[in-house]
């Protein structure tokens, strides 16, 4: 392993409802203290963070808590003194997402102590996200984000897929790619499935479950997955569709509206954000995973549900959808009829060998080994893998 890093990651907020890049980072934090490293997080919101995670020195997981952002994110000459304390005495800084006002701020602090910084992207380069508010972005990236991407000592992708995409909008030939580092020791012994059963009777009725579990957006397909409830049921196909997660309100009541509109309410229900143990067990607890998604750069959940043994239905807007097919996962169309016909042929399947939940466990604690992972982050922490022009495998 060599002498242990410190490893300084930013995040404005960490709260688990905002989805993906909040488990990545907490993530590495704990993965890595628990190799030996000393880790340190910079955050203007601790929500989530794990209760043990402390700001005092010498503790790793450390948590430094940041004065709040200023206007439009950018971070206030305090948050930025406190900051810069943090990252002067790092051996690298690593940043997420191109788009946060304060990274261009932090980059600037570790140019100026002779500190790398990696920078992962998390998707948000990818066709779709960038065809979001296009302008505002292409704007952003001239005068700003552009800088941030070609300082990098690498940017980092998630898969090759995501950097076909992502490398449009940078020169930088320092390219990393490497999968998300996942914390799978809680998934090592696995609560048991009692326990969502106990908080969602929905599961003690005899018919299969299929369990969506994500952050409430429109990209993530929801309402495909909704209409293609409606569907089912009009084939006279007996499942029930459970949706845990949150999101905007007004979003939210369309989905309500949609379930109303469509009757039903008998068949699909809202359980709001579940997290924890109750979240593996929720997992455990269904027949299959579905997520209908327009654009994943990873989609750790999709990892969570196989870790947890329960065979998953996505797209090919995952971009690491042809990694996810090695580990029995069906890819289909984001629309309802090819999703419901999936549904219907996995549910009515006496066996499924292809789409079996114990080859996609196996999958995931061979495929993703923490061990493994680490040494190569580490070796791009310390420069070792950053070969001028190289991709990483």
């Amino acid at each position: 392993m060599g002498k242990p890093l410190r490893i300084t990651h930013f995040l404005p907020s960490i709260r688990l409802e905002a989805g993906g890049v909040v488990r990545a980072v907490l993530d590495w934090c704990t993965v890595f203290a628990a190799r030996g490293h000393h880790v340190t997080l910079l955050t203007s919101d601790r929500t989530d963070c794990p209760a043990h995670w402390t700001d005092l020195a010498g503790a790793t997981p450390r948590v430094v808590t940041l004065p709040a952002p200023a206007r439009f994110g950018r971070l206030t000459k305090p948050a930025m003194s406190i900051a810069g304390e943090a990252i002067q005495s790092s051996d690298v800084l690593h940043l997420h997402a191109p788009w946060l006002p304060a990274n261009p701020q932090l980059a600037g602090v570790a140019r100026l102590a002779g500190v790398p910084y990696l920078l992962t992207v998390h998707g948000m380069l990818d066709d779709w996200s960038m065809a979001q508010r296009a302008i505002k972005k292409k704007i952003y990236l001239k005068f700003f984000a552009r800088k941030l991407l070609d300082d990098a000592a690498a940017v980092h992708c998630t898969a090759a897929a995501e950097l076909r995409q992502a490398g449009k909008w940078f020169s930088n030939p320092r390219r990393l790619v490497l999968p998300y580092l996942v914390d799978l020791e809680p998934f090592c012994t696995l609560p048991p499935v009692d326990l969502a059963r106990e908080a969602f009777p929905q599961l003690l009725r005899d018919e299969p479950c299929v369990l969506f579990l994500s952050r409430l957006h429109p990209k993530k397909g929801v309402e495909h997955l909704i209409r293609a409830a409606g569907i089912l049921r009009d084939q006279n196909v007996t499942c029930r569709t459970l949706i845990a997660g949150t999101g905007d309100e007004a979003y939210v009541e369309t989905l309500k509206k949609l379930i109303v509109d469509l009757k039903l309410t008998d068949r699909v229900d809202l359980l709001g954000l579940v997290k924890g143990d109750l979240k593996l067990s929720l997992y455990q607890a269904a027949d299959l995973f579905v997520l209908p998604t327009e654009q994943e750069n990873f989609g750790l959940v999709l990892i969570e549900s196989l870790a947890c043994g329960t065979p998953v239905v996505t797209t090919r807007g995952v971009d690491i959808w042809e990694e996810l097919q090695q580990a029995g996962a069906m890819i289909v169309e984001p629309a309802p009829a090819p999703l419901a016909e999936s549904i219907a042929t996995l549910l009515q399947s006496p066996t499924p060998s292809a789409h079996t939940g114990a080859g996609g466990r196996k999958w995931v604690f061979s495929h993703l080994d923490p061990a493994e992972l680490t040494s190569r982050y580490e070796a791009a922490y310390r420069g070792e893998s950053r070969a001028k022009g190289k991709d990483e495998p």
